[in-house]
This record gives structure tokens, C-alpha cells and sequence, in this order.
């Protein structure tokens, strides 16, 4: 921020409001709604706001019950965090920032919110100052498995996400007709010496013409590759998924992560 703060601070900042200060303005009440708390509360709550965060790390780590799916209370966190709005800029970007930060000392993987999300996040947000955070754990959840696929797992899974191609043959699929549909990329294949398929275009789902028994040895040998957390945080977050995939739209993203 200091970079940006030095060519276009804001123009009601003091000089003791700049980047790592807590705001000494007290913030007009948004369009929906959400008023932020007087600026002279600001740093007690969010001395009761890292308290919370702090309490639910060590509840994970005891393997306690935390009372909601941990992508729901992650959200209300989050949400909180945006409630207090402890600076008089860039509260959004630093709130993402931090439930990154959380993310990562959790043991799980942070997560992007892109350009085109921006209306579904910001809805999820005022659903969360209603009390409802369901859209914004499903947001975070969807996140945390997209960024899982796209850069964790490609690079701890090496070769155990590929197999020949003659291993998905079955009643319903010849070698022929699986030749022939990875020619037309009707499969996730690669060519080398014979063409070999990829079992995990997305961790955790069926894969059409993969057999079950293939794939769970395939997901096997993954996960042995997986540390343990990131292990038992894909199988949270895919598992809480699909209890609210009933509920939820998909979240098409963009290529542009955006700053509020």
C-alpha cells in the first residue's frame, strides 16, 4: 500500500492514518446497510477478532468440534474482519491478505477471489452481515479446491496422476473407442511412448470412463504423496462441497484478481 499511499493518499487521511494505521475517521454507513463501529473501538475489536482467529486455531489443532464447517466459520472471520473495517483504505485487499495468512497457518492452501467474482463475493459479503455466511464458506471452499488442483497437487503428484490409457478398458469402453477420444481431446490425455490418461482433471470427482477401482488407486498413490494436511483439508472442503452443492450456482472466475 505505501507505494500507492505515497502518489494517491486518501484525501481525508491524517498523517497518522497512512499504510499499518488504524483509521481515526469513522466510516459513513455503506449502501447495504453495514455500519463499521466508531474508529475509537477499532483497536479493541480487533483484539477480540484475532482472539477468535487464535481460539480457532487451537481447536483445529486438538481436533475439537468448532460448531460449523470450517469453510462457514472461516467466512465469518472474514466477514468480521470487513465489519470492523480497521483502516480508512484498503480494507478489502488487506482482508484477504489476512485470511490468507490464516489460511496458510492452518495448513491450507490461500486462495485467489478474481476480477469476475467481485459481484458474487460482494453479494456473499452482505449475506454474511445478515448472518448468513453459506455463500461466502461456499466461495471460500470453491477457492481453496481450485487452488488445491491448479497448483498444489500438479506439483506434489508427479506421475501418479497419469496412467495408460489401456487401464481404463472395460465392457462399456474399448481401447479403440479410448484412442480415439483422446485423439479428439474427448480425455484428458497425453501422448509419449502410448497415450496416457490424467486421472485428476479436477481431485476428488468421477472422472467419465475411468473405472472406480482405477481411480482410487490412482488417488492412492496421491495421497501418499499429499502431506497430511493438505490431505484431510482437500477431503473437508470437497466433502462440505458437496453437502451444499445442492444449494450453491458455480462461480465462474476471471483472469484478473481485483482490489476493493
Amino acid at each position: 500500500m505505501t507505494p500507492v499511499w505515497d502518489i494517491d493518499p486518501h484525501p481525508e487521511a491524517t498523517d497518522r492514518e497512512g499504510p499499518g494505521n488504524f483509521r481515526e475517521h469513522d466510516i459513513h454507513p455503506f449502501a447495504e446497510g453495514m455500519t463499521p463501529p466508531s474508529w475509537t473501538l477499532v483497536a479493541g475489536e480487533i483484539q477480540g477478532w484475532a482472539d477468535v482467529v487464535c481460539e480457532l486455531g487451537r481447536k483445529l489443532e486438538a481436533k475439537d468440534d468448532i460448531g460449523h464447517p470450517l469453510p462457514e466459520e472461516l467466512a465469518k472471520i472474514h466477514n468480521s474482519f470487513e465489519r470492523i473495517h480497521p483502516f480508512i483504505d484498503g480494507n478489502g485487499r488487506t482482508g484477504r491478505l489476512v485470511l490468507n495468512l490464516i489460511l496458510v497457518r492452518l495448513g491450507y492452501p490461500p486462495i485467489i477471489v478474481f476480477k469476475r467474482q467481485r459481484e458474487s463475493y460482494l453479494t456473499a459479503l452482505r449475506r454474511a452481515d445478515a448472518g448468513d455466511c453459506g455463500a461466502l464458506g461456499e466461495l471460500i471452499a470453491r477457492a481453496m479446491e481450485d487452488n488445491l488442483n491448479r497448483f498444489i497437487v500438479p506439483n506434489v503428484a508427479g506421475p501418479a496422476r497419469l496412467v495408460p490409457l489401456a487401464a481404463l478398458v472395460d465392457e462399456e469402453f474399448s481401447i479403440h473407442a479410448l484412442r480415439q477420444a483422446a485423439q479428439r481431446g474427448r480425455l484428458n490425455a497425453v501422448q509419449g511412448p502410448g497415450w496416457r490418461v490424467e486421472i485428476f482433471p479436477q481431485v476428488g470427482r468421477c472422472v467419465p470412463g475411468v473405472s472406480a477401482q482405477t481411480q482410487q488407486a490412482a488417488e492412492s498413490q496421491l495421497r501418499r504423496r499429499l502431506p497430511k494436511r493438505a490431505v484431510g483439508s482437500l477431503s473437508r472442503v470437497l466433502n462440505w462441497r458437496q453437502r451444499h452443492s445442492a444449494e450453491s450456482r458455480p462461480v465462474r472466475c476471471g483472469a484478473d484478481s481485483f482490489s476493493l
